[in-house]
């Protein structure tokens, strides 16, 4: 079923491009339910690429309502092998401003109602997560966004805070997550790099920073209309971006060791996985099972 190599996963902006051409949507069903969209299809340049609009398009999921164990399986079934993740972000230091593209490779995770395995109901797997960005594909963004991408400051490193939502943070928390050291705050990103790993991708996150969290004196000065004013420019900058990073690694298989992530994993023995299991996680694990 492969179609794809490399899938993007964002917001409608992002999939909007103009060089995007021979585009098509394909509905894929997975063991865990339905992706929030219908995955878009196009060629940018030579390379087909599957795009995925996280929230649905028009948004009608908050964050918790994300089915992200559909949204990486179906992205595995159309054989994707890295996955370019794009979102908002508000700043936890004062270093990082608005417009800002962050790299982070690190995450911590503050959610709570959230499913981030493919793992269970009969299988038992323990990936190794200490790194949770694949660093190979970072150093294409990161140096894809210094030399494409002008006008807008790049930084390497840091750790994305992934909340539950859909309420933003209070300042109390807002503080305390300032004195742990954290760089960005979202919703999201925490379980697609998590999956990811256990579906054996690459993964790596373009935060774009719309604003600083509460903790900021000036948040409160900070309009809707500013907001979507950057969430515009931000997406531009992505698409921009992207596009890049795509041309970049098209014709470069990955290297790294991502795509064996669940080679010493997966500790169930053999003859314990029964068959419903195996049939459920078969794009992930078939290989492990012959």
């Amino acid at each position: 079923m492969t179609q794809a190599k490399i899938g993007v996963i964002g917001g409608s902006g992002i999939y909007k491009m103009p060089s995007l051409s021979e585009v098509e949507e394909v509905r894929i069903d997975t063991p865990f339910g339905s992706p929030s969209d219908d995955f878009i299809l196009g060629n940018l340049g030579k390379t087909r690429v599957a795009f995925l609009p996280r929230h649905g398009r028009g948004h009608p999921l908050i964050p918790t309502e994300i089915p992200f164990r559909a949204n990486i399986y179906g992205m595995k079934l159309l054989g994707v092998e890295r996955i370019i993740s794009a979102s908002a972000v508000g700043s936890l230091k004062q270093e990082l401003k608005p417009m800002d593209i962050v790299l982070p490779d690190q995450f911590f995770d503050r959610t709570r109602q959230r499913a981030s395995t493919f793992f269970g109901n009969g299988i038992a797997a323990h990936i190794g997560f200490a790194d949770p960005v694949c660093k190979d594909l970072c150093d294409v963004v990161e140096d894809t966004a210094r030399t494409t991408v002008s006008g807008v400051t790049v930084h390497r490193g840091g750790t994305y805070l992934c909340i539950e939502g859909p309420a933003f943070s209070t300042k109390a928390e807002s503080e305390v997550y300032r004195s742990w050291g954290m760089s960005v705050i979202g919703m999201t990103n925490l379980q697609e790099a998590k999956l990811a790993r256990e579906a054996e991708m690459c993964y790596a996150t373009i935060a774009l920073v719309t604003d600083y969290d509460c903790w900021h004196p000036e948040h409160d000065s900070v309009t809707i209309e500013m907001v979507i004013d950057y969430l515009n420019r931000n997406s531009a900058n992505a698409q921009k971006l992207i596009g890049g990073v795509i041309e970049r690694i098209a014709s470069k298989p990955p290297s790294c060791k991502c795509r064996e992530a669940l080679k010493h994993a997966i500790i169930t023995a053999p003859d314990k996985i029964e068959s419903a299991a195996r049939e459920r996680l078969k794009a992930i694990i078939g290989k492990y099972m012959d």
